[in-house]
């Protein structure tokens, strides 16, 4: 029997000086998708079909400089993210969200459970970290600055095969050259606004450890972005924080490891729904 495909509406709003787009799909308790850098709102269209149905609504957001929203200034701070992201969901009168961010949307969790913590019911902090940039990794962002500031497209092309690990990378040749092509037609601005905003960003672990819901990290062994012993050590402050380890796997679980990590995703938001 073949399974009838969720409907997706792409929507707009007004936001500062400029406009967020995003996708709204299904009804019922909300499910927010935050992308990570360089990504943008399409990057969950599988996930959305999985999970978007007659009891769950599950709304996916342009981030402040990706996909069609627009860019808002020179530094898109993670807080400013969080606040389009409040902007979409007030504007759709939605009282309480379960929030899943890949990598960077992962930072924009944390910047939204601080800034509006009663309308978060859970975290999938989908290979990503509540941690701030170690003061190496702030340097390595500074270096990133100005390459985007000398030729941001050539960036792009070098370092989006990098995120998957070595050996899988002949397997997804169309996923890695779809998520160059949509990349590259960011703006400079905009690659380089949020590239200093995940460069300024503060630590937010303290959130995760004292957060009245659950929060569940997915995780790849051989994730080149971040430190698989710092994301581990993260989970260990409660019973309400789980995780996910994925061995084979880089830091585009979402790609490489598929079904599994959709699967843990899923895991994250039945738990939060259960809790309320």
């Amino acid at each position: 029997m073949q399974v009838k495909k969720i409907k997706t509406k792409r929507k707009e709003i007004v936001f500062k000086n400029g406009t967020v787009h995003y996708k709204d799909s299904g009804d019922g308790a909300a499910v927010v998708l935050l992308h990570g850098f360089l990504e943008d709102s399409t990057m969950w269209n599988q996930y959305t079909q999985k999970l978007a149905g007659k009891t769950r609504r599950v709304i996916a957001v342009d981030l402040p400089g990706h996909g069609f929203t627009d860019s808002f200034g020179y530094v898109h701070e993670m807080d400013l993210m969080a606040e389009a992201v409040h902007a979409v969901i007030k504007n759709e009168g939605i009282q309480r969200v379960t929030l899943v961010g890949h990598s960077m949307g992962g930072y924009v969790a944390m910047a939204f459970a601080e800034n509006y913590p009663d309308l978060v019911k859970g975290i999938c902090m989908f290979f990503s970290t509540a941690r701030d940039d170690s003061s190496e990794k702030k340097d390595v962002r500074g270096t990133v600055s100005k390459l985007i500031k000398l030729d941001h497209v050539s960036f792009i092309r070098k370092n989006v095969p990098m995120l998957f690990m070595p050996e899988v990378r002949k397997r997804f040749p169309r996923e890695i050259n779809m998520f160059k092509y949509r990349a590259a037609k960011m703006t400079k601005m905009g690659v380089l606004a949020a590239n200093e905003g995940m460069r300024i960003r503060p630590d937010r672990e303290i959130i995760a450890r004292f957060a009245p819901y659950p929060i569940h990290y997915v995780i790849g062994r051989h994730d080149p972005v971040l430190h698989v012993d710092s994301l581990v050590e993260q989970t260990s402050h409660g019973p309400h924080i789980t995780y996910d380890l994925f061995e084979n796997c880089g830091h585009m679980g979402h790609i490489e490891r598929r079904a599994d990590c959709l699967k843990s995703v899923r895991k994250l938001i039945l738990k939060a729904e259960k809790k309320g």
